[in-house]
């Protein structure tokens, strides 16, 4: 059984719509798969009705949270949100709160950016954007569309990194409080991504360890952004701290170079899951 738990379609930052997404997961020889567009529940029904026969979705979500060390800068953290309740009341406004920063902040990015001199129209980037959220992969592609950046790595690396000029950040969800929110809803929070230093700076094992203490039930362990040391470290830790291992792809379609698939969970590991998500049910035969 081949399962992999971290898609995105174009709800949110990936290229393709929840139905050709589902297409791509059946084609790539997947079995079980997740939709994790970020801060929406906005594919699910999408996905669940073009959902081709023997193909499994877990309906979930990747949650941008913060982490604030003390006397340091917050970290930003994502958690995969599995199997919670849509319409739990304080997930769902919390939901619609961050929708509404990330667009504010994406059309602050683009300001910054045509004050900048680079030639770009928000009002295409929004009618580019599927009805989805604008996000700094949006306002990628639309400068390698008017020619001021070679692809959507090449922008990120010269004009919306952190440490850019035209970086803008987002008051995201403080992750006790996001942990707390999934937990209250049903779900089951999963640490996205934990050890990826290329993406900037990671918590520590302190950090991690307090999560699970506050109801944090998973780590993936298996990430195309891990090494082979970050996923062996990972994986001891989440054994330590008696967390669900789990491994994805995190793709994104076009909009990154990792194919769907190229990470993938144990069986085992999705039963854990399965047994501990109460808020919402796979979409499945």
């Amino acid at each position: 059984m081949r399962i992999d738990l971290h898609l995105h379609s174009s709800v949110s930052d990936g290229t393709e719509d929840p139905a050709t997404l589902m297409e791509t997961a059946r084609r790539a020889g997947l079995d079980v798969v997740a939709l994790t567009d970020h801060d929406t529940t906005g594919g699910w029904a999408l996905a669940e009705r073009a959902r081709p026969r023997g193909l499994t979705v877990l309906p979930g979500m990747e949650f941008s949270c913060r982490w604030f060390p003390p006397a340091d800068r917050p970290i930003s953290v994502h958690l995969l949100a599995y199997l919670f309740d849509p319409t739990h009341p304080g997930l769902a406004a919390e939901r619609e709160r961050l929708r509404a920063e990330r667009l504010t902040r994406a059309e602050r990015i683009v300001r910054t950016l045509v004050d900048g001199g680079y030639p770009l129209v928000w009002e295409e980037i929004v009618a580019g954007c599927a009805g989805g959220v604008v996000g700094r992969p949006h306002i990628a592609r639309a400068l390698v569309d008017a020619g001021a950046a070679e692809s959507v790595d090449h922008a990120f690396a010269t004009l919306l990194h952190h440490r850019s000029p035209y970086y803008v950040a987002k008051a995201d969800t403080d992750v006790f409080e996001g942990i707390a929110l999934v937990r209250a809803a049903g779900g089951v929070p999963v640490f996205a991504h934990g050890l990826a230093t290329k993406r900037g700076r990671t918590v520590g094992d302190d950090a991690i360890a307090a999560m699970a203490e506050a109801g944090l039930l998973g780590l993936e362990v298996d990430h195309p952004d891990h090494s082979p040391a970050e996923r062996a470290h990972l994986r001891g830790l989440a054994g330590d701290l008696g967390l669900i291992v789990t491994g994805s792809s995190d793709y994104h379609g076009t909009n990154k170079q990792t194919v769907i698939g190229a990470c993938t969970t144990a069986p085992a590991q999705l039963e854990a899951l399965l047994d501990a998500g109460i808020g919402s049910e796979p979409f499945r035969d």
